[in-house]
């Protein structure tokens, strides 16, 4: 699971994202357009598990 940390996307426009798990460890930064995107391809089912 992850864990999306949204003060840093409305005031540096970039998604930082965390295991859930590791609360305290480091992130992967992406820019916001990017991860909407992402999210959005997710929802319509672009991906596929294992695929």
């Amino acid at each position: 699971m992850c864990r999306v940390l949204p003060a840093l996307t409305q005031v540096h426009g970039v998604v930082p994202v965390r295991d859930s798990k590791n609360p305290d460890g480091p992130a992967l930064v992406f820019p916001a357009g990017g991860w909407s995107s992402f999210v959005s391809a997710v929802q319509r089912g672009e991906f596929t598990a294992g695929g």
